[in-house]
């Protein structure tokens, strides 16, 4: 169900930090493939699960609502996932096979997950996870940081024969260097946030924007 959702376009667009009614109506009129809520309370883009249901009913039913957990409890993250409620769960911590393995039987949803890269091993690694996608981000020495690093990830490290599951990459995304780096590296979707945003808060230009350069289409 969840594929038919998404509409056929080449390159798919989740915009991700949502967390003003004003950001749905943006996504409505821009209609990203994504859209993508933030529950690690340390993000300046969190929200709470009562957050997210709120602004999400006026979501177009049509476009996916991701919700990014960090190192939280099965029993939460199944929760926020069943109250918003979520097409698609995407982890972004520390989660292992165990971990996602017992999430599964919590769930139907999509799950995803994040994978701070800092060489190609860690690329190699998430392949065997039990997970639908993978995202691609920055990796960074820095303790409890878990994306948003403010650094264009080395996508030199992707291996040259591909990668066989769908992959999104992240970090540090704009509408300036997204032709280049989906050229280079064909990536199955972007994952953009601060790439869409002015001064902390979503930016409809800047989002018709990306989808007129990733081949969206909005009214």
């Amino acid at each position: 169900m969840i594929q038919n959702q998404i509409k056929e376009r080449s390159l798919k667009v989740k915009m991700c930090g949502m967390r003003r009614k004003e950001d749905i109506a943006y996504a409505n009129e821009v209609k990203p493939d994504a859209i993508g809520y933030i529950f690690f309370s340390k993000s300046k883009r969190y929200v709470t699960g009562q957050q997210a249901r709120e602004i999400d009913q006026n979501l177009d039913q049509k476009i996916l609502s991701v919700g990014v957990f960090v190192n939280e409890t099965i029993e939460k993250v199944t929760e926020i996932a069943n109250e918003v409620p979520l097409d698609v769960i995407q982890l972004h911590g520390d989660e292992d096979v165990i971990y996602i393995e017992q999430l599964r039987q919590q769930t139907d949803k999509e799950i995803w997950k994040a994978v701070r890269v800092k060489d190609t091993k860690d690329i190699k690694e998430a392949q065997q996870l039990p997970v639908d996608k993978l995202l691609l981000d920055t990796f960074t020495e820095e303790k409890d940081m878990y994306g948003g690093t403010g650094k264009v990830m080395n996508y030199d490290l992707i291996p040259k024969e591909g990668i066989r599951k769908p992959f999104f990459i992240a970090g540090v995304l704009h509408s300036k260097n997204i032709k280049e780096i989906t050229k280079k590296v064909h990536p199955y979707g972007i994952d953009i946030s601060s790439g869409i945003e002015t001064e902390g808060y979503k930016d409809l230009k800047k989002m018709k924007e990306i989808m007129q350069i990733t081949g969206g289409r909005h009214e």
